[in-house]
């Protein structure tokens, strides 16, 4: 009989919403000047990144774009292209993002995931 009741008693999971662990970010532009444009390094504008302060905290991290294509590889639709922040850019929050492969221009304006890992806090 006690084997009876451990079966019948059924454990219960709450249901949470995932965890996401990146930051949303926007790719804005290319590093510029006036005459010249650096295109292995990207300008990013992060979510709720609003100071130089607040930028800093993201030196080092992952930095991954995700795109839809129109042939299938490896049984999916959607490739992604990873870079590093490697430095703040002003003082409104940007950060210059330098990626393995550089990154497409048609991706201005497009969403990018700002990793929160490597977390060198800890």
């Amino acid at each position: 009989m006690a084997k009876d009741a451990k079966v019948a008693v059924k454990k219960q999971y709450k249901k949470t919403q995932p965890v996401r662990l990146y930051q949303k970010g926007v790719f804005t532009s290319f590093r510029r000047s006036r005459t010249h444009q650096w295109e292995n390094q990207a300008l990013v504008a992060i979510q709720n990144c609003q100071s130089k302060e607040d930028a800093k905290w993201y030196m080092g991290k992952r930095v991954a774009y995700v795109y839809k294509v129109k042939n299938v590889s490896n049984n999916t639709r959607y490739r992604c292209s990873w870079g590093k922040v490697i430095n703040t850019h002003g003082h409104a929050g940007a950060v210059r993002v330098k990626f393995a492969h550089n990154i497409t221009a048609r991706a201005m304006g497009a969403t990018v995931r700002i990793m929160l890992y490597p977390n060198k806090t800890v």
